[in-house]
């Protein structure tokens, strides 16, 4: 291609990861026909946000996430654990469709069959726990969960977090056994290979998007090759920002009225991780706890069992930490580069509001390995040191946004933005994203490609792909068994 050469394509995503993979096959799965480009600026697909170690894997679904159950003192509110879990079947009955095709390979590739639980300690943690079981029982997303005090059952569900503990220890958990790990850079990598053999996609690596300019019904999209140092440009009718952390800059690099105001915190993370076969082997969950004060919602210690390349491992942490970059393979510039004038003031709420964060980044941040393993030994009373090593996670940018009564608030989770035309689009925040994005593109799709959305010939398609959505799923419980039956046997969760 000659330098600066202008493509044109009815579809740029920025960024190889399971967003904008996901978007794109859904694109394609929807109009054959539709041009797109899918530039990413690392070698490779998935290895920010999605890759299987810089996070949990949890497949999300208001399962053992103590966080998405608020307690108001009078009543526990599941709204937004059922909201979550009702996303991530619909992600799931996506992944089932893809298994369906011709060489999309195979569902164990990025999704395993792991206990989900919620473990807490002290009477006053066991009493919430009971209460938010009964409440999450009610529905039928959550009927199947059990609760046990006994320390008999616990240390069935639990064979190391039992031994070792103190005989007078007052103990709880609930458990879902239908929960899942999900390796999101294996469905990534998966969903790149399927679109690599479909025309009219194309993905790109080691592409810089350094210019992002409204050029009448297209947008210009400049990129460096970072090897070679060549350049051209992309027109695209529409321009989907998926890039996880480094999605900020590029908004803000847009110019849309609707990316004034926005700003971004990012917090890294850290595990223990072990590989030792004789303890992996006796931990088979993912075992989450109550966050302390203070700690974001990323940094809910969990004790995890992950599959990677059929390989198990147990993480536990993660253990927040705080750098300026934005993306993990980033700059440390990210951070006082995004600040703008209209971002200012929401940034400097932020810091004034949030000085328990602070504190709890500074204190997180100082730790020793010995101070690690200590929280270690709260969910694994007989954990040795040698067993665990320290592994870097990846970086998430916590979304700042303007508050007319407070200046500007710190939102934890996701946040779609989109221009008023529909022609661009980004996606900020963190948890519990790879998990829902699939209901997140959806919500894409109705919001920028509305009248192709609403046609008979989309509509048909997409019941095809979904045979229920969330609402549905939310308030029909014999729909609900019958899809995630059918789902969990398509993907092979019960073999």
């Amino acid at each position: 291609m000659a330098q600066n050469e202008t493509q044109t394509v009815d579809v740029m995503l920025v960024g190889a990861g399971i967003m904008s993979a996901t978007l794109a096959v859904l694109l394609k799965e929807l109009d054959p026909n539709i041009q797109l480009e899918i530039a990413e600026l690392r070698e490779t697909g998935a290895v920010e946000s999605s890759n299987p170690w810089n996070n949990a894997g949890t497949g999300h679904a208001g399962l053992c996430e103590l966080n998405y159950t608020p307690d108001s003192g009078d009543k526990i509110d599941i709204s937004k654990a059922l909201h979550i879990n009702t996303q991530f079947e619909v992600s799931k009955q996506f992944w089932a469709y893809l298994t369906g095709q011709e060489g999309f390979g195979e569902p164990r590739n990025f999704i395993n069959p792991v206990p989900h639980i919620s473990f807490v300690r002290g009477e006053s943690d066991i009493d919430f726990l009971k209460r938010r079981h009964a409440a999450l029982i009610e529905s039928h997303a959550f009927a199947d969960m059990v609760i046990s005090d006994e320390r008999e059952t616990l240390a069935e569900w639990m064979p190391l977090t039992m031994p070792g503990r103190a005989a007078d220890e007052k103990v709880a958990a609930t458990r879902y056994e239908k929960g899942t790990d999900v390796n999101f850079g294996a469905v990534t990598q998966q969903m790149l290979s399927h679109l690599s053999k479909k025309n009219g996609t194309l993905v790109t690596y080691n592409q810089q998007v350094t210019d992002l300019e409204r050029d009448g019904d297209v947008w210009r999209v400049s990129i460096k090759h970072t090897k070679t140092g060549e350049r051209r440009n992309v027109n695209a009718r529409f321009v989907f920002l998926g890039a996880g952390g480094g999605a900020l800059p590029l908004l803000q690099m847009s110019g849309i009225p609707e990316s004034k105001g926005f700003g971004g915190f990012p917090v890294s993370g850290m595990w223990l991780r072990c590989d030792k076969p004789d303890v992996v082997e006796q931990h088979q969950a993912k075992v989450y706890s109550q966050a302390e004060v203070g700690a974001p919602p990323m940094s809910v210690p969990h004790l995890d069992t992950r599959v990677v390349d059929g390989q198990t491992s147990l993480l536990f942490g993660p253990f927040a930490g705080f750098s300026t970059k934005f993306l993990r393979h980033g700059s440390f510039m990210d951070l006082p580069l995004s600040i703008r004038m209209n971002n200012l003031k929401p940034m400097l709420s932020v810091a004034r509001d949030n000085m328990d964060l602070t504190r709890y980044l500074i204190k997180e941040v100082m730790q020793s390995t010995d101070e690690r393993l200590d929280a270690l030994k709260k969910f694994y009373p007989q954990a040795r040191r040698e067993d665990w090593r320290l592994e870097l996670a990846g970086q998430r940018v916590q979304i700042i946004k303007k508050d007319p009564k407070q200046g500007g608030i710190l939102q934890f989770g996701t946040e779609l933005v989109s221009s008023q035309d529909g022609s661009i689009a980004a996606l900020l925040g963190a948890s519990p994203g790879a998990s829902v994005t699939v209901s997140v593109m959806l919500e894409l799709l109705e919001r920028c490609f509305k009248e192709r959305y609403d046609s008979a010939e989309w509509t048909a398609k997409l019941a095809e792909i979904f045979p229920a959505r969330e609402e549905a799923l939310k308030t029909d419980g014999d729909l609900y068994r019958q899809v995630t039956a059918k789902t969990w046997s398509a993907l092979k969760l019960d073999a």
